[in-house]
């Protein structure tokens, strides 16, 4: 039934170019191929279509009458398949996404709730969890990360990039002093995700290391952050991570004229080939988020 109806439609084309060379090449198939595909048309339905001569083609009685109907079908069925596309191009269903967690909660959180007030037909299960998905064995769609991608082997779309500013508490200065330079913050308190490493800092002219530690080994930005909102260090974060606590007078920057080195936000994925909800989700993040 496919290819009749594939043949019907070549018929429609030839008689509207009213040749079969004009049909060819605006259909992009070979002149022989589509003479052989109306040949066999008209075998398979008993009926001769067309009168050919070596100028021009005219219809026979029976091929007006069956031109018409042909149109008909042929009309139908692509306005059938256009609005089947558009049924399926809608973004619909479950979108399973993995998320930084701070990162999601401070600055994704107000973007999320707009891109679920553009398309009510998508729904969420998000997993905010420190754990790194794979997104090859479990059924996710997408993950957003922050630092440079691991696995080679998946898609990676650039979203954004943050740059990590020097933060601490009204309170913390009040009792240790604030830092000028970046060596004096290995005599603070300064928290790490890692047991304790080095930080590397700019100032657009030059580039600091100071090896920092502290008391508190931590795996939670979460944790991080309350605990400088406590008066207990200095904390090296994107400004986006901090946003509710710098709007609160919690924390403050401090040593503006340096930061830590931009890291990248990407969004990955498995695969090139996504699913309506994935794209727009995708896209949307990168409009908002100026990539």
């Amino acid at each position: 039934m496919d290819n009749y109806l594939r043949d019907m439609a070549l018929f429609v084309e030839v008689v509207k170019a009213r040749g079969f060379r004009s049909a060819a090449d605006a259909i992009g198939i070979p002149n022989s191929t589509l003479s052989r595909r109306i040949t066999e048309l008209e075998k398979s339905i008993g009926l001769r279509l067309l009168h050919r001569t070596t100028r021009k083609i005219e219809l026979t009685e029976a091929g007006q009458i069956y031109f018409e109907r042909c149109k008909r079908i042929v009309d139908e069925a692509r306005l059938a398949h256009e609005q089947l596309g558009e049924m399926l191009a809608q973004p619909s269903g479950v979108l399973r996404a993995s998320l930084p967690v701070d990162f999601a909660v401070t600055y994704l959180a107000p973007l999320i709730a707009e891109f679920s007030r553009l398309y009510p037909g998508i729904t969420f299960d998000f997993d905010l969890t420190p754990r790194r998905v794979d997104l090859v064995s479990e059924p996710f769609d997408v993950a957003i990360r922050m630092g440079q991608p691991e696995n080679s082997q998946l898609i990676a779309r650039p979203l954004a990039t943050l740059t990590p500013y020097l933060y601490a508490s009204p309170g913390y200065l009040k009792l240790s002093g604030e830092p000028s330079v970046p060596a004096e913050l290995e005599q603070r308190e300064c928290f790490n995700i890692q047991p304790a490493g080095t930080w590397t800092l700019h100032d657009g002219r030059q580039t600091a290391t100071a090896a920092v530690g502290g008391r508190f080994s931590l795996n939670s930005v979460g944790m991080l952050r309350r605990l400088a909102t406590l008066d207990l260090g200095i904390i090296l974060l994107p400004e986006e991570i901090v946003a509710d606590e710098l709007a609160s007078g919690k924390l403050q920057r401090i040593m503006p004229q340096w930061h830590g080195t931009p890291q990248p936000v990407y969004v990955l994925t498995e695969t090139r080939l996504l699913p309506a909800k994935t794209q727009r989700f995708i896209e949307f993040l990168r409009e908002r988020l100026g990539r």
